[in-house]
């Protein structure tokens, strides 16, 4: 087992892998910018080294600088969390080169499911299920204006190295996609350093469901069942649950199985998800693609059943064996995250930094809240908008709705904008107690209220 691990990154997810650590005997070290000097995850780590300023060019994604604090402290492995790098496969080659052990997949299973045209063609060939589309990238706009009259529009225009929302483009007629074409690869190229696009078939009414997958290194690999991730604005995450409550136990072994061969196939082993899109008009998944690493929603699939997840990938980066076989991997209950942004709904989700002159976290049985702030502690402009995640746990879907609803009517954070009144209203929404949304269902609801 390690004995000391550098954690490359910051806020909640940096005190998530630190308090794994710690539990299992083995020493930390922070790293952080001149933004962060006073953040929660340099004052609990074993020791800190600050790697820059504020912007995170500067600072958690400059590669060099953060291999330079690993040396320095002597550390024997890297957990780079979710977010800035921990989905860069030239990062985990530079940490391989420099012995130093990245606690994530091979850097091999990471460049082949980065890909996603790569990744879907290996999926056609493993028999997951994949939408209508492009074989490959596209090349020429003809090809591609004829392919989507073959599948039928709409279609969507998508990166093919990359995520987030980021070099997306939905098109309902030739002019759209041409144009889609255009924005998309720009987008790509400046958001990913690649222009290449491909083209798939837009499921109108769809939800976001996806899989988590572990493995070892020793050819073991298991799913810890799946979650839904449909509660969404511009292609991010509001509200996530585990576990999905719209698919029947057949379709749930169906997707899992699914997302347990596809990555066999790729060799792959630590965390991961495999991510679908659910058609609710004919019951049909569709692989949409692989996130290489941890989730920011990985609690509610802990809740459920009962395995740490950061401990689990420390465990398998050092060498051992999965601690548990599928049939011993159970459910048990319901779980909502709620993941609280400092962001105002009433502003298209404009971010709202600043500092918090009061926050009040929620508590109770069956509610966890993993945050880096406090009273006093100012949300820097630099990085994404997340400053907690709210948990609730219970023995099912009704009676965690309830939970998260008085545990978000207690969560006070002034004097900032965040989403918890729109969240605390989406728990009253009758649409999403029933489950009978989709992945633009946030969207639609705002462009209704007035103001």
């Amino acid at each position: 087992m390690f004995s000391r691990i550098l954690i490359a990154n910051r806020g909640e997810v940096a005190l998530r892998v630190i308090r794994a650590a710690r539990e299992m005997g083995i020493e930390t070290v922070a790293v952080y910018s001149t933004a962060d000097r006073h953040s929660a995850h340099v004052r609990l780590a074993d020791q800190a080294i600050c790697i820059g300023r504020g912007p995170a060019s500067d600072s958690y994604l400059n590669i060099p600088r953060i291999i330079s604090a690993a040396e320095v402290a002597n550390v024997d492995a890297i957990h780079p969390g979710y977010g800035f790098l921990a989905e860069n496969a030239h990062f985990a080659e530079v940490c391989r080169s420099c012995n130093i052990e990245f606690i994530g997949p091979s850097v091999e299973a990471m460049n082949l499911l980065g890909d996603k045209v790569a990744c879907k063609q290996l999926a056609i060939r493993q028999k997951v299920p994949t939408a209508p589309g492009s074989k490959g990238k596209i090349t020429d706009e003809d090809d591609a204006v004829k392919l989507a009259r073959d599948i039928g529009y709409p279609v969507i225009v998508k990166a093919s190295a990359g995520g987030g929302g980021r070099g997306m483009r939905v098109a309902h007629n030739d002019i759209a996609l041409r144009s889609g074409i255009k924005q998309a690869m720009a987008e790509a190229e400046a958001a990913f350093g690649d222009a290449s696009v491909y083209i798939e078939k837009f499921i109108e009414k769809a939800r976001h469901v996806e899989v988590q997958i572990i493995g070892d290194q020793h050819g073991n690999i298991c799913h810890l069942f799946e979650r839904d991730c449909t509660m969404q604005r511009r292609h991010q995450k509001l509200i996530e649950e585990a576990p999905c409550p719209v698919i029947t136990e057949d379709e749930r072994k169906e997707l899992c199985g699914a997302a347990v061969r596809l990555a066999k196939a790729a060799g792959y082993y630590n965390a991961g998800t495999v991510e679908f899109l659910y058609d609710a008009v004919s019951r049909k998944f569709y692989l949409m693609e692989v996130n290489t690493r941890m989730q920011v929603e990985h609690p509610v699939t802990e809740m459920i059943t009962g395995i740490d997840i950061v401990q689990t990938q420390i465990r398998v980066a050092a060498g051992e064996k999965l601690p548990f076989t599928q049939r011993q991997v159970q459910r048990n209950g319901h779980a909502i995250e709620c993941r609280i942004n400092a962001e105002d709904p009433a502003r298209n989700f404009a971010p709202s930094p600043g500092k918090i002159e009061q926050f009040d976290m929620p508590g109770g049985f069956g509610v966890r809240v993993d945050t880096h702030c406090h009273s006093g502690y100012v949300v820097p402009p630099n990085y994404d908008s997340m400053i907690a995640k709210l948990i609730v746990h219970k023995p099912d879907r009704e009676q965690a709705i309830i939970a998260m609803r008085r545990a978000l009517r207690e969560f006070r954070v002034e004097p900032i904008k965040t989403t918890i009144p729109l969240q605390a209203d989406l728990m009253l929404n009758g649409n999403f107690r029933r489950s009978d949304v989709d992945i633009h269902f946030v969207e639609r609801l705002l462009e209704r209220k007035p103001g």
